[in-house]
Formats: structure tokens, C-alpha cells, sequence
């Protein structure tokens, strides 16, 4: 039997749960914010790079002290303490997309606006599956979605989600091209049925230049990675819409297309395809257009740049990442229709939370338009920020990166040790330490001297990030000869960035290669002499 000690100790430990949306937590959460606060600001103060130097091992060493010990430790401990700890490790160890050498992906500096906002949607715990799981969140991110695609040219009868992310949204787009091109106008129930007894092989067209998430998109949702055709492209990467239209129409009866893919903003040059002669083609065939925008989106909030993707609200569906061009922490994906109805193919799984007389009474949420159920407030981070900065503000941050690229390539281009891959079509500029420069000496080989700059130009890119000077990405152009030559990727998505900041930055890149090209050109000691014994 339970003694009457052990039950004052059981709801002594129940008691001692505070939740954080209570007012005793509240003053809890105070202390802890104010804690974190600190923490970051001396974490900033140490750190001299966006990162601090040593590399994996060093991280790994850090690591291993912080996470000493087991995860779920049979006592309690001090929960200040705990977060003070771990917290420290991992503000410390953190990249810091401040610094204006941190320019390797695309994560953009939050506002602090939008970082407020995720404290109270956290602390708040709402979710969009149900309305008494979140019964204002429900309105906001209806709002948000319905402005976002005002913003896009969509018309009042377009929908959408906001999603987890690029990947998810691609895969959401994948989804509905499925559903309305295939399985539904053939009768068919997508989740019943799904692909059996088509009878015909369904393929999804897009360029080499598609992002790896169409792939596995198509993988997932049961049309199978072998079924991507890729559609030539002019030499930038953007797909010839002659070509699309000859490859449609050369298709085997036993073949249909389910959709093409376009990108509004590559992620390593930023170039958009042809969007208004795509839409023709894809009309013209009757097939679903998605425009992948994960990237190129936010030119949608620059009048200056916005003329760029002219016909994309005549796409079917668009994906957008505002933890990218929007500077909302991640992940803050967003995926349009232009018409609502594209989704119906989600609400046909009955279950509690899409009860037909709760819904006619008002009482749904958004399990109907997402893959997820339960799921996070995003929109709250996202109206705060586009409300506060407003449309001057968000296409000034916009422009400015734009600026910010064009003045490193001028930059890199007139740098005798350096290649520019190309002039930067939005906010992103690939360089690689030239191979004359780089122990790649000119010969009959021309391969071999590709590779030595490929092999140099990668131990530049981890030199810089194990010293913490610089993290850059990196990737390959494909050139007319065929070859793919490695290249370094600067991603610009900090507009505090100033152009001074840019020269150290592209400064330091430079005197690291000639410091590595001199360490390797340099000639090894001579061995000591050796001497007999006595």
C-alpha cells in the first residue's frame, strides 16, 4: 500500500510542475529569457569569426562535456542551472548568421520581432489540427495564407499551408499535381486507390537544375524517382520552353505527364525560368505548373525585382521559404494554390477532426489542408514581421542583398586569383581560387587540372571554416566543354552587411589560398643529420 508519506511526496512532485503559460511561470520564464539573453550576448562577444575555430573535433570535444551523463537522469536537477549549461554549450558552438562571413546556406538573421513571436507561440503551445487546439491561431495563419497569395497575384479562390519547409511544400505540390492530374479525374479515391490500375506510366518533367527535393518528392508519394524526365536547358540552367513543348508532345500514350517543374530562384545562381512561356506550354498540354520559389520568392516583396517573375500567378502552385528572403527564424515554409479545391484530395480521410456537422457549426481547423496534424504557429512570426516593416521595408532588405551581390562580384571579378562563375542574378555569387593559382598548372591534361582545383579550392572551403573565418558552400558549374568544376558559394542574406565587411570577407579567402598555395609550394626541411652513439 501506498504510504501517506509517499502520496504528500508524489503531489509534491506533480506541484512542482509550473507550466510555463501560468503566471508563477511567466516570472520563471522571465528569469530563464534573461539568462539566455545574457548567454548569447557573451557567447557573441567571444566568438571572433562566424564560428569559433577548431573544426569537428573541437565541436565534438564541446559536445561531449556538455552532454555528459544521461539524458533523463533518475533525480531532478535545478532547471536554471540545467538551461544555463546547455544553453552556454550550444550559443557558443552556434554559427553565428550575424557575422558577415557566415554566407554558406540560407539562413537568414531573424528579427527580433519574429524571435518574440516564437517565445509567445511557444509558450502558448497552439496547433492548427483542431479549433480548440488553437481556435485564433486557426484565423491568423487563414489570413496570412490569404494574403501571401494576394501578394503572389493569386485571386480569392487560391488556398495553401504554411509547411516545415521547402522540401515539405515541393512535396505537398508533387501531391496535388498527382491527385488532379491523375488519380481524381480518372474517379479514383487518392488515398484508397492511390496509383493502382492507372495503366499508364506517370512523369514529372523539370531540369538538371530541379533542387533534390522534387526527387524525392516524386519517390514518396509512390510515382517513383525514375519517373522525373529532365527537359533540356539553355546554358544558364533555365529550361527551353520549345523543348518542354516538343518533349510533351512526343510522349507515349501510355505515358502521362503529371507536372513541370519551374524554379523562381536556383539556389546557386538565382535565375528564374521562363514562367510565362512555361504556363503556355503547361496549358497547352493541360498539365499542372509548380514554381519552385523557395528561394526566389522574396522578389515578390521588391517592386524593383518583382518584374522577375512575371507569370508565376498563373502557375498551379508555388512554394515559398520566408526563412529565407522574409528574416523569420526557420522554418517558416509556405505553399500556395491557385485554386483552394487543389486540396480537396486531403480532407477525403474522415476522422474526428473534419466531422461534417462540426464543421458546418464553424468548429474545423487546417487538418485538411496540410500532410500534418498537429502543427506549429508559424503565421504569428510572419505577420509580425511583414506588419512591422511593412512593404518599403521588406523589398529595402530585399534590394539591399541584391546590392550586396552585385558589389562582391565586382569585387571578385577584378582579382587577378579569382573566377567569378557568373554575374549574380539575386542575392547568391559563386568564386574559385583560379587554377593557375591553385597548383593546376596549364597541360595537355586539362582534367587533371580541373581536379587539382576542385581538390584545392574544397580544402580552401574547410581551412577558412576549421580556422572560423569564413563558412561558404559548395558546388559545381556545369561548364559547355562538360565539366563541372568545383566552386565556393557566398550566400547573401544579411542586409545589416556592410560593403567594407564583404572586402574582409572576400580578403580573407584570398590570403588563406595564397597561404595555402605557399605551404604547399614551399620545400620540406632537410632531415637532420644523424649521429652514432658513444
Amino acid at each position: 500500500m501506498t504510504t501517506v508519506e509517499e502520496q504528500r511526496t508524489d503531489e509534491q512532485r506533480t506541484t512542482d510542475f509550473r507550466p510555463a503559460g501560468t503566471p508563477d511561470g511567466l516570472e520563471d520564464l522571465r528569469t530563464l529569457v534573461n539568462t539566455a539573453i545574457d548567454t548569447l550576448r557573451d557567447a557573441h562577444s567571444v566568438r571572433r569569426g562566424p564560428v569559433l575555430p577548431g573544426g569537428p573535433p573541437a565541436v565534438a570535444v564541446a559536445a561531449r562535456r556538455a552532454l555528459e551523463g544521461p539524458l533523463l537522469p533518475e533525480h531532478p536537477a535545478a532547471p536554471d542551472e540545467v538551461f544555463r549549461d546547455l544553453t552556454a554549450a550550444y550559443a557558443h558552438w552556434a554559427v553565428d548568421i550575424t557575422h558577415p562571413a557566415a554566407v554558406a546556406r540560407m539562413q537568414c538573421p531573424p528579427t527580433t520581432v519574429a524571435v518574440a513571436a516564437e517565445l509567445v507561440a511557444a509558450t502558448l503551445n497552439q496547433s492548427l489540427h483542431a479549433w480548440e487546439s488553437g481556435p485564433f491561431a486557426l484565423e491568423l495563419e487563414r489570413y496570412v495564407v490569404r494574403e501571401l497569395a494576394r501578394i503572389a497575384g493569386y485571386g480569392p479562390e487560391s488556398g495553401g499551408t504554411l509547411t516545415a519547409g521547402g522540401s515539405l511544400s515541393n512535396l505537398m505540390a508533387v501531391l496535388a499535381a498527382r491527385d488532379n492530374t491523375v488519380t481524381t479525374p480518372a474517379g479514383g479515391t487518392p488515398f484508397a486507390d492511390g496509383l493502382a490500375g492507372m495503366g499508364r506510366r506517370p512523369v514529372v518533367l523539370c531540369s538538371d537544375a530541379t533542387h533534390f527535393s522534387i526527387g524525392r518528392a516524386v519517390g514518396i508519394t509512390g510515382l517513383g524517382e525514375d519517373a522525373i524526365l529532365r527537359a533540356p536547358a539553355d546554358p544558364t540552367g533555365r529550361l527551353i520552353p520549345d523543348e518542354l513543348d516538343r518533349m510533351l508532345g512526343e510522349l507515349p500514350d501510355d505515358t502521362v505527364p503529371v507536372a513541370v517543374i519551374a524554379c523562381a530562384g536556383s539556389t546557386d545562381e538565382g535565375w528564374v525560368d521562363p514562367l510565362p512561356e512555361l504556363v503556355a506550354v503547361a496549358r497547352k498540354h493541360g498539365v499542372w505548373l509548380h514554381v519552385d520559389a523557395a528561394y526566389g520568392g522574396g522578389m515578390l516583396l521588391s517592386p524593383r525585382l518583382r518584374g522577375r517573375l512575371d507569370g508565376i500567378a498563373d502557375a498551379d502552385s508555388i512554394t515559398m521559404d520566408l526563412h529565407k528572403f522574409g528574416w523569420t527564424p526557420a522554418s517558416t515554409g509556405v505553399f500556395l494554390v491557385r485554386s483552394a479545391r487543389s486540396l480537396d484530395a486531403l480532407s477525403q480521410q474522415t476522422t474526428t477532426l473534419n466531422a461534417g456537422d462540426d464543421k458546418e457549426a464553424g468548429y474545423y481547423g487546417l487538418y485538411a489542408d496540410s500532410v500534418q496534424a498537429t502543427r506549429r504557429v508559424d503565421a504569428l512570426k510572419v505577420a509580425v514581421t511583414l506588419r512591422s516593416y511593412g512593404r518599403d521595408g521588406m523589398a529595402a532588405m530585399v534590394d539591399r542583398c541584391h546590392e550586396l551581390a552585385g558589389y562582391a562580384a565586382g569585387r571578385i571579378a577584378a582579382e587577378p586569383g579569382l573566377e567569378l562563375a557568373a554575374e549574380p542574378a539575386l542575392s547568391t555569387v559563386l568564386l574559385r581560387w583560379a587554377p593557375d593559382a591553385a597548383g593546376a598548372h596549364t597541360d595537355a591534361n586539362g582534367a587533371a587540372d580541373t581536379e587539382r582545383a576542385d581538390v584545392f579550392n574544397g580544402a580552401l572551403r574547410r581551412r577558412l571554416m576549421a580556422e572560423g573565418t569564413a563558412l561558404l558552400a559548395r558546388t559545381r558549374v556545369p561548364r559547355p566543354d562538360g565539366s563541372s568544376p568545383v566552386f565556393l558559394k557566398l550566400m547573401l542574406l544579411n542586409p545589416a552587411t556592410t560593403t567594407g565587411q564583404l572586402d574582409v570577407v572576400i580578403g580573407g579567402i584570398i590570403a588563406t589560398a595564397r597561404a595555402m598555395e605557399a605551404a604547399a609550394t614551399r620545400p620540406a626541411p632537410a632531415a637532420a643529420p644523424e649521429h652514432g652513439g658513444a
